[in-house]
């Protein structure tokens, strides 16, 4: 981060927050429905938390099936982008499947716009593209 204020970044019970940022960056910002938002995935994954300042900033959820883990819906407040946050957010990630254990692959859904920023943490593009909620998507992995 290159801001100066505490960044902290958690495990947390708070969806409401949570699915407020998402609301903002994923619906108001970017159009996607916002009846597909809150998903079925939403209720067994561990949701992360931003804060910068004490102020709610971005969030991501993770989930695991079997020894893939997955990553999900990861949004970092417009202002905010390009400080480091979201590299932040994707570190907390991959130490929150770390810890889960047993996992030795994660797996995401990358807006096609956001591939050089997951290529940055090592993630590498498979299969073909695809459009979700009309935005184009690419699969992409890692090992753990």
């Amino acid at each position: 981060m290159t801001t100066g204020t505490p960044l902290h970044i958690a495990r947390t019970e708070d969806f409401a927050t949570c699915l407020g940022l998402r609301m903002e960056v994923f619906v108001a910002e970017q159009g996607v429905p916002a009846e597909v938002e809150n998903d079925h995935e939403d209720t067994g994954a561990v949701h992360l938390l931003a804060r910068l300042g004490g102020k709610p900033v971005g969030t991501a959820r993770v989930m695991r099936d079997g020894a893939t883990g997955k990553i999900g819906r990861v949004c970092v407040l417009k202002h905010l982008r390009g400080t480091g946050l979201g590299l932040a957010l994707m570190q907390a990630a991959l130490d929150e499947l770390r810890a889960m254990g047993g996992i030795n692959r994660v797996i995401l859904g990358a807006q096609v716009s956001a591939l050089p920023f997951y290529a940055r943490l090592g993630f590498s593009p498979y299969g073909e593209a695809f459009d979700s909620v009309g935005i184009a998507h690419v699969m992409m992995e890692r090992a753990l």
